[in-house]
């Protein structure tokens, strides 16, 4: 009688498996007994996009990457802009060919294989994980400033700063504002979706009124010197602020409770990512219009002492400061949710533990995952200063990005059959260029964040080869 061998996969075909599209999101039914329902709308996922990105570039950053490339900044928006474009309808095409939650992570397990999808996991943890921390830190200076203007008074630097920034120790209102996104997301995806469409719509509005009264004291001077680093300073202020543009990424991973998602997803990105480019384009023209470029080095709070002294008056701080409040409160909340998903998405797939991946039966959250999450978001954002990962979590958004377009160039090849929902124009053109324009954009970024990065990935393999590799659903398939 014959006996059967079963001979085990070397560990370079178990690197390079891939996840069969077909089967992609049909894991989370099985994993959690129903899965992520599909309840958010064009509107709430484009307003979740926009959520993601307006504000941590202007509200924020702003007052880092002035320095570096003087009114050239605004030329810094555009390419960061151009690259996100190309970008976006290279992630346009995969959100509509494979509608699953975990965005580059999971087009990269359909098209590269297990380690590349890894690796891009990790990206996204770094990507999501540390600018949801530093964005939450610039939450009190706005706080402050409203408070300024409001009584005369400001919170105590000790609880109001990151430790080594202007006197602080503990960033209490950081704390508090991860505190009051995770409790929002833990009622439910519907419910953050609707909640952050209102306050997308009040951040507009303000940035809108920054646009009308700065106009008014808009001097072509200040535009002189236009590039007073050269272009090498314009570089590298648009390498920095890049990582602002995590919001399309941010949309492909609601993929799952997305209505009609191989319309609705490109559609999204693409209304998204002009609503940003246009106005991060005119505020920031009007903000180095109205003052000296140097005026903006070191101050987070940039935009309301522009109109402060602008108007003589503090009503329009006041209301440019709760729209920085609002705004930098959607855009945390946004960063939070797709941290949860990335991490729900590679949790299912084994290669994180499967706490992660747990549906909570009533909201429909993955809720041990958020509060994990949480916890360790409000900590960094409480210690550490704004500054300090904005050039690494840049450096794993481009990553990401660029293993996106090459993903488009890999499917169209090895699955021309897939329904596509939208296609990307001019192929292979477009997925090319936002390639080369990632890389010029990494090759702008300081030394010691490839060192880093470098560090980054160095543990995320030893995880990998420790633990997820043995505990992987293609390693161990559920039983029919």
């Amino acid at each position: 009688m014959p006996t059967s061998t079963t001979t085990s996969p070397s560990l370079l075909a178990r690197m390079l498996r891939t996840k069969p599209i077909e089967n992609i999101t049909e894991v989370a039914a099985e994993l959690n007994g129903g899965g992520l329902q599909r309840n958010i709308s064009l509107f709430q996922l484009t307003m979740l996009g926009v959520g993601a990105t307006i504000g941590t570039g202007i509200f924020v950053i702003l007052g880092d990457a002035v320095p570096k490339a003087g009114p050239g900044v605004v030329l810094s928006f555009i390419i960061a802009g151009i690259t996100a474009g190309l970008t976006a309808l290279c992630y346009a095409e995969l959100a509509s060919t494979i509608p699953a939650s975990g965005s580059s992570y999971s087009y990269s397990y359909a098209t590269m294989g297990e380690m590349v999808a890894y690796l891009v996991g990790w990206c996204l943890l770094l990507e999501y994980g540390i600018s949801a921390s530093a964005i939450a830190v610039g939450w009190g200076q706005y706080l402050n400033e409203l408070s300024f203007d409001l009584i005369g008074m400001k919170m105590p630097d000790a609880i109001a700063n990151p430790p080594g920034v202007n006197g602080g120790i503990f960033n209490l209102p950081a704390v508090v504002l991860v505190f009051m996104c995770c409790t929002l997301l833990l009622r439910g995806a519907k419910e953050s979706a609707r909640a952050n469409a209102v306050m997308v719509v009040i951040k507009i509005a303000v940035l809108i009124m920054f646009i009308l009264i700065g106009m008014t004291a808009f001097n072509s001077a200040n535009m002189h010197p236009f590039m007073p680093m050269g272009m090498s300073g314009v570089g590298a202020a648009a390498s920095s602020i890049f990582f602002s543009y995590i919001g399309i990424d941010a949309i492909s991973t609601a993929s799952e409770e997305v209505k009609n998602p191989k319309r609705t997803l490109p559609l999204a990105i693409l209304f998204s990512l002009a609503i940003v480019t246009t106005l991060y384009v005119l505020v920031a023209l009007i903000g180095v219009g109205t003052q000296p470029y140097t005026e903006f080095s070191g101050n987070e709070a940039g935009l309301v002492h522009i109109l402060r002294r602008i108007t003589g008056a503090t009503w329009p701080s006041v209301v440019l400061s709760i729209g920085a409040i609002i705004s930098i409160f959607s855009i945390t909340l946004v960063v939070l949710y797709g941290q949860t998903r990335i991490l729900y998405s590679m949790a299912r797939d084994g290669m994180l533990p499967s706490i992660f991946a747990k549906v909570d039966a009533h909201s429909h959250t993955p809720r041990k995952n958020t509060i994990i999450v949480g916890a360790l978001v409000a900590i960094a954002a409480a210690l550490v200063p704004l500054d300090v990962l904005a050039d690494l979590t840049s450096m794993g958004t481009l990553v990401a990005f660029s293993i996106v377009s090459v993903g488009v160039i890999i499917l169209r090849k090895t699955r021309p059959d897939l329904s596509r929902g939208f296609k990307v124009p001019l192929f292979p053109l477009i997925p090319l260029l936002s390639v080369a324009f990632c890389a010029y954009l990494i090759v702008g970024l300081p030394k010691q964040t490839f060192l880093l990065f470098a560090g980054w990935l160095a543990f995320a393999l030893v995880f990998y080869f420790t633990y997820s590799v043995k505990h992987s659903r293609l390693e161990n398939p559920p039983t029919q």
